[in-house]
């Protein structure tokens, strides 16, 4: 008889298996009763907000002529992490400008040729970014050409 006799070591495996798989059901049950941390993005989550200063009316005529200056600014509390430039009609590209530093406002100045443009619009759109990502209004002038 002494083979037929089993030690502890030997229990049956389906206990084992049972109080595991109860462990298992119970742990996946409760994951979705449990309270999650969420982080909020910091800062207010809104783009800069993009003013053209120069000039002041969204429709204008400029002579033609060497060039029109359009000039403003760029502010944000979170920080000013990019400022984007695009004619449509004009002859110019302007890589957008990133600043060295932190900076919450960023002044900008831009020049558009008139040379051999007269009696064409030029819009220009001008936008930024901040340090969060956040992408904010565009800024439109038409230049009226004449």
């Amino acid at each position: 008889m002494a083979g037929h006799l089993r030690n502890r070591s030997q229990a049956p495996n389906w206990k084992r298996l049972l109080l595991v798989s109860a462990a298992l059901v119970a742990g996946l049950g409760g994951c979705d009763e449990r309270a999650r941390l969420v982080f909020e993005p910091e800062g207010d989550s809104q783009g800069p907000d993009t003013t053209i200063d120069s000039p002041e009316t969204a429709d204008v005529e400029v002579p033609a002529g060497p060039q029109f200056n359009v000039s403003g600014r760029s502010v944000d509390p979170d920080g000013v992490d990019t400022v984007y430039f695009e004619l449509i009609g004009g002859n110019e590209q302007f890589t957008p400008f990133v600043p060295n530093e932190f900076r919450d406002t960023i002044r900008f100045s831009i020049p558009v040729s008139t040379i051999g443009k007269a009696g064409d619009d030029v819009e220009v759109l001008i936008f930024a970014t901040d340090l969060t990502g956040a992408r904010g209004d565009t800024a439109i002038r038409r230049l009226r050409i004449r």
